[in-house]
């Protein structure tokens, strides 16, 4: 009979998982300090915001539009889906049993 093929050391498969889980908070953690700083808009991203100004001669407002990035809820919740994915994919799998202690 052949011998069965070695397994990885466990050290290396858990060092693997605290960094995937790492990773995933932290890319959660980062897309929403980037969301909460660009205004916490809780609309749509919008790449272009409207600008009301005066007419100095007429007094009346008229809008313009802005070119600027404003992240919404979609960017919020596409960040932190991805953070919880990569987070989630480390309880899944096969762990390798523990050797018996002698």
């Amino acid at each position: 009979m052949s011998e069965p093929a070695a397994l990885p050391p466990v050290s290396t498969i858990a060092a693997w998982r605290v960094l995937l889980r790492g990773a995933g908070v932290l890319l959660a953690l980062f897309t929403f300090c980037f969301w909460a700083a660009k205004g916490y808009h809780r609309g749509w991203t919008q790449n272009q915001v409207p600008v009301k100004q005066v007419d100095p001669v007429t007094e009346l407002e008229f809008v313009t539009y802005e070119k600027r990035f404003v992240p919404g809820l979609d960017y919020l919740g596409g960040g932190v889906f991805v953070g919880a994915l990569l987070l989630g994919a480390t309880f899944l799998g096969r762990r390798s049993p523990k050797p018996p202690s002698a």
